[in-house]
């Protein structure tokens, strides 16, 4: 009977990202139930929002699809989506975890994703997932690949929510599968053995941050960030994978990529975000196979290639992609009468002042701990470092100060995609442990 009770128990991951993504699917493969609960409409993360990945520079989302599918599919995993955490109780073994689940104003059992509702819909806002570059409508599914496979209406935005006017969805739905009725609510997770954080994490540009006023970001339309370049590399992002500039819509011809923004000086975070140094060369490989008369230039302060094959791929970015690797600390980025970004840095070799006119300027900024980090440890119980990451036991990258508690991927510090799958296969053997008593 003891038996039978273990093996009843579940897991729960917060955080429906990569890492939390392949965290659930190896549990589930081993019999044990888990419950993903994600805060988006969508699982997926970072990661469905990028165009290639390092060092293969493979598709991201080919990769990644066949495991959202999967995850969906698993008869093990149930996932809550639009959902967050809001209270847990007990110990390692035992957790009972409450989650608010909010609205999403459509059946999830009756929608079929066919977009007629979002074709009618009149209001077109910021889309968030392609990171404000282009517009979506009030309804809407939060990117073409995700999983739940449902629409969503956006509460803030949609008429008949605000205003009490509209209900057009409503009636172009040949379904019924509008309910504006849906109210948020709560449920109870029981019996739940153990906990994984997965969380992720956000960007300096996510929030209010005066540092990147300094490099023309958001005043400059030449300037943007290496998460909003990705999307714009993108064949399904903004520019549908064509390169062009927002100031008058030209491709560029020098793109210059400033490492470090936000991080390691006194002005702003002190720690290095880890992987910048490789999604910058990997974005400027990918622009230069759109236009090999491209030139690239990386300006950075050190170079970190820590994983394997990493060195490697740097090498081959300045050997093969034309790319220019400056080592140097940027001052500003100042304008031209043509909108060209006019970066202004000291040669650290040479130590002189130097100005590099380029068409568009992209900046790697900071990776930070995810928004209501704080909140969240709180609620977990969980100790957070000095920069509001996740804390871990020294030497033990996943395991937290609670009993029963783990984390991985960037919610306890900055990592590439293949450590955030590793360190979710080893945190997925050690929740595992628990239910099943070693």
């Amino acid at each position: 009977m003891n038996d039978l009770a273990n093996e009843s128990k579940s897991v729960l991951v917060i955080g429906g990202g990569i890492a939390g993504i392949q965290a659930a699917l190896d549990l589930a493969d081993m019999g044990i139930n888990v419950d993903i609960v994600e805060r988006k409409p969508c699982i997926g993360g970072r990661m469905a929002q990028l165009d290639k990945t390092f060092p293969t520079n493979d598709c991201s989302i080919c990769i990644l699809a066949p495991k959202l599918s999967e995850c969906y599919r698993h008869p093990n995993i149930k996932i809550h989506s639009i959902s967050e955490v809001q209270k847990v109780e007990g110990k390692a073994g035992n957790f009972s975890v409450n989650v608010l689940k909010h609205a999403r104003y459509v059946k999830e059992d009756e929608c079929i994703n066919c977009g007629i509702c979002a074709e009618k819909c009149p209001m077109r806002v910021d889309d968030e997932f392609d990171r404000q570059l282009r517009k979506r409508k009030a309804i809407y599914m939060y990117y073409l690949q995700g999983v739940p496979a449902v629409m969503t209406i956006d509460k803030e935005k949609c008429l008949y929510l605000t205003k009490d006017a509209c209900r057009i969805c409503e009636k172009s739905c040949e379904r019924n599968a509008i309910d504006f009725d849906q109210q948020d609510e709560i449920f109870s997770l029981d019996n739940v053995g153990s906990i994984i954080i997965a969380a992720g994490y956000n960007l300096l540009e996510d929030f209010d941050n005066n540092v990147l006023k300094n490099y023309g970001y958001k005043k400059y339309r030449n300037v943007v960030t290496a998460l909003e370049f990705e999307r714009m590399e993108c064949a399904s992002g903004p520019q549908e994978g064509h390169i062009k500039r927002f100031s008058d819509g030209k491709s560029p011809k020098k793109i210059a990529f400033l490492q470090c923004i936000g991080s390691r000086n006194d002005r702003s975070e002190k720690y290095c975000s880890s992987i910048c140094c490789m999604y910058t060369t990997k974005e400027a490989m990918i622009a230069y196979e759109h236009d090999n008369s491209l030139e690239t230039y990386i300006f950075y302060i050190d170079m970190r290639a820590g994983g394997k094959g990493f060195q490697t791929f740097l090498e081959k970015g300045a050997r093969e992609y034309n790319i220019k690797y400056i080592k140097s600390k940027v001052a500003q980025i100042q304008i031209d009468g043509n909108e060209n970004p006019i970066i202004v840095y000291e040669d650290i070799d040479t130590g002189k002042i130097n100005k590099l006119q380029v068409d568009l300027a992209v900046l790697a900024t900071c990776i930070t701990p995810p928004r209501g980090i704080q909140d969240l440890a709180g609620l977990l119980g969980v100790e957070l470092d000095e920069y509001n990451f996740i804390k871990t036991i020294p030497f033990n990258p996943i395991e937290t100060n609670k009993d029963g508690i783990f984390t991985c991927g960037c919610v306890h510090e900055p990592m590439d995609i293949p450590r955030s799958v590793s360190e979710a296969s080893g945190v997925a053997a050690r929740a595992a442990e628990i239910i099943r008593k070693g």
